[in-house]
């Protein structure tokens, strides 16, 4: 139990420190049958003899469009616009044709992977004469299909396009290439006294242009906001091999059509995105963290009202989970949660200016939260350390989950006072027909990540999932999809969150920007409108 001093709160304790972060990127790809490099991919090791992923086209109800195939000759040709840059050695195209979740999986022959956006261009400009589809790849992190292959689409990889371009030290504006993984970047900014607007949980593997193209929420939307607010500007190139130069730094452009919203959440579908000039807030010079344990979802609501009214300003994330996946996290990962053993628990972190001020705000919001009876236990951080141990313990759920078994993941947003009432309709609707069924999420977005476990994939449960989990959502006028995108698994449950008149534009859209539906065919948009 937390001492009833708000002092005590202030000396925080730790029980069983989490072990290290980690996460294993397999393979190496050859160029043209030669070894270039791994190809990076987010989590944990695939262990020896885990079964092969069934195909996506023999899982799922999809037909192949009338597309053409690769052939010797366009090989050739893709050699000559990317020498050196082509991967067509099955075994390294194995991890870059399965998603993350290890549930689909395409059958694609070659990944090229250019170094700057003209040579995107002429990949494209080749592509759509030769009528050649095309699977944009970042860091292959997508939670929903997105970013792999249903058939045998080139990929077309982002990876080695990793250069920071430009950074202006007093506006903070970064300017990079659409490759550059998250971390790396975190850490460009933070040297100069910046941070990146986002944080996830992938952001050791994940590529900005990814994170544009799903528009990626994460752990910082609470302070920071949208992607569509802090991406000034992009560079994309268009299916015929068009570059669009929206790479602008102006924090005010009201001149026509903000072109690049266009691109931001469109996964792919409209444009390959080469360059991508965003906004950096300055780095906090004091960052604290609580991790507390409450008696209810009921709590974690009033606890919630209470800090924001409390902390205002220097609330920067607020994010909850239930017992179930703190018990995942210690089983598969063997991290030790800090506190008693709770029903529900919340991670809330502090940014500011004032160490000193800012220790007094969370104090006096600690001291009300236990007093008060909306905490039961808890334990603060400040020491950078202690804080990733912490953090930890929420970002790592979904790989403990995914080590848990087969995972039916859904991304949904909800009004905040229903925000856990599905995880407890599931948990009676399934009964014994699953291991686990869990919720957590970003609460001070409305975010709910709702996991179900089972020991391998069934048709029946699904069955018992789909279209409830939709049909439920949209009772609450929530959103399928809040930040996990749409990509191949939900393209079909859009009519549950969008009207006809706005899929039919949308349909329109890809039709004027990519005519032959080149770009990253069989996603986000319905099959039929």
């Amino acid at each position: 139990m937390l001492p009833r001093r708000p002092l005590a709160w202030l000396a925080w304790v730790f029980r069983g420190p989490p072990g290290p972060r980690g996460a294993c990127a397999p393979g190496a790809a050859g160029s043209w049958g030669r070894r270039v490099g791994p190809l990076p991919r987010r989590g944990c090791c695939t262990a020896p003899g885990t079964p092969e992923v069934p195909l996506t086209q023999e899982r799922y109800p999809v037909r192949r469009l009338p597309f053409s195939t690769v052939s010797e000759q366009d090989l050739a040709a893709f050699e000559r616009i990317v020498p050196g840059g082509g991967v067509t050695d099955p075994e390294a195209l194995r991890a870059p044709n399965v998603d993350w979740l290890r549930t689909l999986r395409g059958c694609s022959k070659v990944l090229l992977r250019p170094r700057t956006s003209e040579e995107v261009s002429s990949i494209l400009r080749y592509c759509h004469e030769r009528n050649l589809a095309v699977n944009p790849q970042g860091g292959n992190t997508g939670m929903v299909g997105g970013s792999v292959p249903v058939f045998d689409e080139i990929i077309l990889s982002t990876a080695l396009m990793n250069r920071v371009l430009s950074f202006h030290s007093v506006s903070g504006i970064l300017v990079c290439q659409a490759g550059c993984i998250l971390e790396e970047l975190s850490r460009y900014v933070e040297e100069r006294d910046f941070i990146m607007p986002l944080d996830l949980g992938a952001k050791g593997s994940c590529h900005i242009g990814g994170n544009v193209a799903t528009n990626a929420g994460g752990l910082r939307f609470l302070r920071y906001g949208s992607l569509h607010g802090t991406v000034l500007g992009l560079e994309v190139v268009l299916a015929d091999g068009t570059v669009l130069d929206c790479l602008t730094s102006l924090r005010k452009d009201n001149t026509g059509y903000d072109l690049k919203q266009l691109f931001i959440g469109s996964e792919g579908t409209l444009g390959v995105i080469t360059a991508v000039s965003i906004l950096c807030p300055p780095k906090p010079r004091a960052v604290n963290v609580a991790f507390l344990g409450c008696p209810g979802f009921a709590e974690v609501l009033q606890t919630f009202s209470t800090c924001k009214g409390m902390l205002g300003e220097i609330l920067s994330a607020f994010e909850f989970m239930d017992a179930e996946c703190m018990q995942l996290v210690g089983r598969h990962l063997h991290l030790a949660s800090p506190v008693q053993e709770s029903p529900f628990y919340v991670l809330i972190e502090t940014s500011g200016s004032n160490a000193g001020h800012d220790a007094e705000k969370l104090g006096s919001f600690l001291e009300h939260a236990l007093g008060s009876g909306l905490v039961t236990d808890g334990t603060m951080a400040t020491d950078q350390r202690k804080v990733k141990m912490l953090w930890a313990l929420r970002e790592r759920i979904t790989e403990a989950l995914s080590r848990d078994g087969y995972v039916y993941k859904y991304d949904v947003s909800l009004p905040v006072e229903r925000l856990y009432d599905i995880v407890t309709d599931l948990r009676a609707r399934l009964g014994p027909h699953t291991k686990h069924v869990v919720g957590y999420g970003h609460l001070g977005d409305g975010n709910l990540h709702l996991n179900v476990t089972a020991e391998a994939f069934s048709p029946s449960l699904l069955g018992a999932l789909e279209p409830h989990v939709y049909e439920w959502t949209a009772r609450q006028q929530g959103s399928v999809s809040a930040e996990h995108g749409v990509g191949f698994r939900k393209r079909d449950v859009l009519g549950y969150s969008k009207p006809h008149e706005a899929l039919k534009l949308m349909q329109q859209l890809k039709a004027l920007l990519d005519p032959k539906g080149i770009l990253n065919p069989y996603k986000t948009l319905p099959s039929q409108a």
